[in-house]
């Protein structure tokens, strides 16, 4: 099977085309699990099937580490934008794609551009959409509208959390020395809590100053990653609504850094990060 690894920001993943790898559904799970792994497989974040869709230009159908599917991935995305405008699926530097059913639009940055290439994507600008506030729909158990500044007892310790949604479940937590924090341990806690019913991405957030915060992150399935494209809109909505930064900052995290902006106005969430192609290859798979 050939695949592709990119990664955005260190968030990696294996990607295979949906146009040329005829995969059985049932299958996949089992598949992504041996792609994933770094020891016996190829070694990502997950895996990302790009396949042909109806209501966009492209579907996303992505899968954790675990194989386990998943609603978004923001540094995903934007790989699937590279993939398709590189490997010359699309000529337009304007596009949609969708995932889990909801649709994504992303303006691509194209490099090398002349009469004799048609350039390389380095980076993407998506619109992911407005946050999603309301407790029921993110999912958390919570009793107000929304859960800002809300109190969870993880570990016979009370920390603060604010949740968001962006097509997945993330909760930000705002604390001091986020380098130091032993994610690996509080991570999964937080992650299979009851008070989240179809588990959660954590964020721990530590602001800088109004403009600048930094980040890490455990995903659900997956663990600790480099970067969480979705993770880093949650956490400007966190930031905005808990009145610590602007409308439009930028994130640090281990693998790098993306920008954030959230329209009021329209309110609407706006990424934009890099996409890069690590390296292509074929593998044999155990189906």
């Amino acid at each position: 099977m050939k695949f592709t690894k990119m990664q955005g920001c260190g968030n990696d993943y294996v990607y295979v085309s949906g146009f040329e790898e005829k995969l059985p559904a049932e299958k996949k799970p089992e598949i992504v699990r041996q792609l994933s792994d770094r020891h016996f497989g190829i070694g990502g974040d997950g895996v990302i099937f790009i396949n042909p869709a109806r209501e966009a230009d492209f579907e996303m159908e992505m899968f954790n580490a675990d194989g386990t599917r998943a609603e978004m991935c923001g540094n995903g995305i934007r790989c699937v934008a590279k993939f398709v405008y590189d490997k010359g699926l699309t000529d337009s530097e304007h596009i949609s794609i969708v995932s889990a059913g909801k649709v994504k639009y992303l303006d691509l940055t194209v490099e090398g551009k002349d009469d004799v290439s048609r350039g390389a994507v380095t980076r993407v600008r998506v619109n992911m959409g407005s946050p999603i506030l309301q407790p029921e729909q993110i999912p958390v158990v919570a009793e107000g509208e929304q859960a800002v500044d809300e109190p969870i007892l993880v570990d016979d310790r009370e920390y603060r959390m604010t949740c968001v949604s962006m097509g997945n479940p993330h909760a930000v937590v705002f604390m001091e020395d986020v380098e130091n924090l032993k994610i690996e341990q509080i991570g999964p806690l937080f992650e299979n809590h009851e008070r989240f019913p179809r588990r959660t991405n954590t964020e721990f957030v530590e602001i800088l100053d109004r403009q600048h915060v930094f980040m890490r992150v455990w995903e659900r399935g997956t663990g600790e990653t480099l970067a969480c494209g979705t993770g880093c809109c949650a956490t400007a909505v966190a930031c905005v609504l808990n009145g610590l930064t602007e409308e439009k900052i930028t994130v640090r995290l281990l693998g790098g850094e993306i920008l954030i902006e959230w329209d009021r106005e329209q309110n609407l969430i706006f990424m934009t990060g890099p996409a890069v192609t690590v390296f292509e290859g074929e593998v044999e798979i155990n189906v």
